[in-house]
């Protein structure tokens, strides 16, 4: 049985008549076959937005060919697109701190197949999951950063952490309750393809405790939050966010445990939405194509 290449291609621009009649013909004349299609205009950024699955059926083309046609057609379209080979895997490195739910989730899907991912490193300014990476044969990098450290510390830190990110080819970094703030220039090298999750249904209780806080306020929901990584503390484009209910006779430790379960469930459609190019960044918002 023969089996053809498989694209994901994606693409925005200025919303337009006739934007989804130039991707199809493009696609037709170069023999492919669409597997499934979503499309969105935005009514208010007046922006169109869409990603194609798509079979290279046709031997005759090869990829390089495909993709020269297609950087073609969105220059002279004026559309930011791209191609991405839809079986590669792309490569993540997870950051974390002394909270291991979402590192743990994360991994067990990963070694599962549930996540589409190769997992090359994971970073972390403590100890504690080195034996939990070993459990996986996934390298663990400790790069301690003391309480209070200097601004040229927290530098240093960061330039072994983008030498890692040079060095294994890093697509997404997942920010698995790293407890640090990165820094602005870090949060621009990383634009685009860095997640972090929020313990807390953005924007409340943000900061430190927010489970306790929501207790004192006695709500109703506590939720999570997955967003883009910016420069901006826990304010980048939201990805994904989910909620589940609570009532007054639960304590902290309840809404923590309850809490931190929607966490992983959240973060994990976020990065598995992001490595099958479901996500296009429209400004601060982002269009999610599930």
């Amino acid at each position: 049985m023969t089996t053809h290449p498989e694209y994901i291609l994606t693409l925005s621009c200025i919303d337009q008549r006739g934007i989804v009649l130039r991707v199809a013909g493009f696609l037709a004349g170069h023999g492919c076959n669409i597997i499934d299609s979503a499309q969105f205009g935005d009514p208010e950024s007046h922006l169109f937005f869409m990603r194609v699955h798509f079979a290279l059926e046709d031997p005759a083309v090869l990829d390089a060919d495909l993709r020269g046609a297609f950087a073609t057609l969105c220059a002279e379209a004026g559309m930011r697109g791209q191609l991405h080979d839809a079986h590669a895997k792309p490569r993540v490195l997870i950051m974390v701190s002394k909270i291991g739910h979402c590192l743990n989730d994360l991994l067990f899907r990963y070694k599962s197949g549930l996540l589409p991912v190769e997992i090359p490193a994971i970073v972390s300014n403590h100890m504690d999951f080195y034996q939990l990476a070993a459990s996986y044969n996934i390298p663990f990098h400790h790069l301690p950063l003391a309480t209070g450290a200097s601004e040229a510390a927290k530098l240093a830190q960061e330039a072994r952490i983008v030498d890692l990110l040079d060095m294994h080819r890093i697509d997404l970094v997942v920010l698995a309750r790293y407890m640090q703030v990165l820094s602005p220039g870090l949060c621009h090298a990383l634009q685009g393809r860095a997640i972090n999750i929020h313990h807390s249904f953005l924007p409340s209780f943000k900061g430190a405790r927010p489970y306790a806080q929501a207790h004192l306020r006695g709500v109703k929901l506590i939720g999570a939050t997955a967003h883009f990584v910016t420069g901006d503390l826990d304010e980048g484009p939201i990805i994904e966010q989910d909620v589940e209910r609570v009532d007054h006779a639960m304590t902290v430790e309840e809404l923590t445990a309850i809490g931190r379960d929607v966490e992983c469930v959240v973060l994990a459609r976020a990065v598995k939405w992001f490595v099958e190019h479901r996500i296009l960044q429209n400004g601060d918002r982002t269009v999610v194509f599930k």
